[in-house]
């Protein structure tokens, strides 16, 4: 794809991106290289010591994955080198910290002066992480961004990638507004982050004084992260801290140009630069793994509940798209922008549908584990209720459990392999339903009319190709059977 006859929106630009190791930023980094050559330079915030190890990291972890194979063979290796030695700059720094940290006051102050354009992929993206990193990442990483963005002399726009899932679990249309400081999704309580912090700071020199292991603290702080996001509505960490940063960028952001984008669940590329590409477990494919590998065969979900899922090529196509639309002054910078890139609302999925598609895939490709053992997979039971599938745990997994407890002990744990890996499909299938239920049991779908006009405005210029981002024209099955299951087979089982 190229963009010869398209307005040079991004021409001597420079942009800084952070979580520039993450999947989505990959892809990012990726289309902007291939498509925008003429962008005057990548400023990228890489967690590293120092700029010669943030250099390799992004080397190893970045241009040396399948995903640039595309573009190294359209412009030759050698060009693909000096192309990044040209544009790209690792800058070793973690969002962390006030300024990321960054030591190299040459290059903080070259940033300051040059960068047009942030983008903020950087995310801690397990539901149940720790409180204290979500918090450090999520929700003050956010803000760290932000005054950051204020000493740039000549940034013209934020682009601050969240979630769908901030608005919380839910039936009938998401609507694409912002949060206001302070609120909650269950109304009945106020948010004061300061207090959260506070929260945090208390249990860490709680945990402290008991001595605990490392393990004991993290698994206390990942517990303490659901409790703190269920009292104020939310479902998980994840989406509690990422609320949050919204929250602190809206109400702080003064006259910078803002605009949110907020995806539903990531899965592999649709088209671009090839199909398939994935990289780390995603939401859908933590299922898609445990039952490809044979190691449970029922999972959570109501069959006609909405699997809201976007491909990553999608998500960077509007991240570029919104940069288009805004950057020219259009839109007012006091306004904050707010797109869902989501796909319920114009291309239903539903439950059922990923059941059969994993099901027919597996039968005719199944998985061959390293024993040289075919996995046969049989049709996925599916829960509609937590109720119904604890009962389906306790009737026929949790005796065998028992008696196989049982004769282990006698047999001087002859069968301790075997007990193991039960305990260890039951905790999974138990863990992952609960923390994935909000997902699996949506039956909303999201308002996405800024996100239409936003598609609207980019055909009218003739460049919607370049930057699709309509899930109308995925066709679920096709993209599933053909593209999404072989690529997380090949990158992630």
């Amino acid at each position: 794809m190229e963009l010869s006859n398209i307005e040079p929106f991004l021409e001597d630009k420079t942009i800084f991106i952070t979580g520039a190791t993450g999947f989505l930023a990959k892809i990012l980094v990726e289309k902007i290289l291939r498509v925008k050559p003429n962008v005057k330079k990548l400023f990228l915030l890489v967690r590293a010591s120092d700029t010669k190890s943030a250099r390799k990291r992004f080397n190893d972890e970045v241009m040396q994955t399948e995903l640039f194979s595309v573009l190294r063979e359209k412009i030759g290796a050698n060009n693909l080198n000096s192309l990044v030695e040209e544009k790209v700059f690792p800058v070793a720094g973690d969002i962390s910290f006030e300024d990321f940290g960054i030591e190299n006051s040459e290059m903080k102050n070259e940033m300051f002066k040059e960068i047009d354009i942030i983008i903020n992929a950087a995310a801690t993206t397990r539901f149940d992480e720790r409180y204290d990193i979500a918090m450090n990442i999520n929700a003050l990483g956010a803000l760290n961004v932000l005054k950051f963005a204020k000493r740039c002399e000549n940034v013209k726009i934020i682009v601050h990638v969240s979630t769908a899932y901030v608005c919380g679990e839910g039936k009938g249309v998401i609507p694409e507004k912002s949060f206001i400081l302070g609120e909650t999704l269950n109304k009945n309580s106020k948010l004061d982050i300061d207090v959260e912090r506070k929260v945090i700071e208390d249990k860490l020199k709680e945990l402290e004084a008991q001595s605990l292991t490392t393990k004991e603290v993290t698994m206390a702080m990942r517990d303490l992260g659901i409790q703190r996001a269920n009292l104020h509505g939310w479902p998980n960490t994840y989406s509690f801290t990422k609320a949050m940063g919204e929250m602190l960028l809206g109400h702080l952001k003064e006259n910078l140009q803002l605009v949110i984008i907020r995806p539903t669940i990531i899965t592999s590329t649709y088209k671009e630069p090839f199909p398939g590409w994935i990289e780390g477990v995603k939401t859908v494919d933590s299922f898609i793994l445990a039952y490809g590998k044979g190691i449970m065969n029922f999972c959570f979900g109501d069959p006609n509940s909405n699997i809201d899922a976007i491909p990553g090529d999608m998500v960077v196509n509007s991240i570029l798209a919104a940069i288009r639309a805004h950057i020219g002054n259009q839109y007012s910078s006091s306004q904050e922008f707010i797109y869902h890139i989501s796909s319920s609302g114009r291309n239903p999925l539903k439950s059922s549908d990923i059941r059969l598609f994993m099901f027919h895939y597996f039968t005719k490709n199944p998985w061959i584990n390293k024993d040289g053992n075919i996995i046969k997979v049989g049709m996925p039971t599916l829960f509609s209720s937590m109720d119904s599938f604890r009962k389906y745990i306790s009737t026929y997994y949790w005796p065998w459990l028992k008696i196989l407890e049982l004769a282990n002990l006698l047999s001087w744990r002859r069968f301790d392999k075997t007990y193991k890996d039960l305990e260890r499909k039951i905790d999974m299938a138990i863990r992952l339903s609960e923390l994935y239920k909000p997902y699996l049991l949506f039956h909303g779908s999201f308002d996405d009319a800024n996100t239409e006009r936003l598609r609207m405005e980019i055909k009218e210029r003739n460049m919607d190709d370049v930057f699709n981002f309509d899930p109308s024209c995925i066709k679920w099955e096709d993209y599933f059977m053909k593209t999404h299951l072989p690529g997380a087979v090949k990158h992630i089982f």
